[in-house]
């Protein structure tokens, strides 16, 4: 286990629900090729806030990696809908673009 992950656990364990650390985590877990482990982390992020729009771009592609391109689209669109709601186009395009390219 690398240092980062370790040190980002241990923030998790006095706050367990923090989006930012837990996608922190997830992006550690996929640059250390542990696709696997990232994506209930992932998971975890849109259950406990749906509206933490960065999760849904990079657990579309981790989806998509593993394979599950219909799974991947259903999270840009669900994505989608949280960011037109949240008024960020930047997001909102970016997410449009990455079903697109499914």
């Amino acid at each position: 286990m690398t240092e980062r992950i370790e040190k980002i656990r241990k923030f998790l364990e006095q706050s367990p629900d923090d989006c930012f650390l837990n996608h922190a985590l997830a992006l550690e877990l996929i640059k250390n090729g542990r696709d696997t482990e990232a994506k209930p982390v992932f998971e975890k992020n849109l259950a406990f806030d749906p509206g933490y729009i960065a999760t849904y771009y990079h657990l579309g592609k981790l989806l998509e990696r593993l394979g599950e391109a219909g799974e991947a689209a259903a999270v840009y669109e669900q994505g989608i809908e949280q960011a037109r709601a949240a008024g960020d186009m930047h997001s909102c395009n970016e997410l449009q673009a990455a079903r697109e390219d499914i």
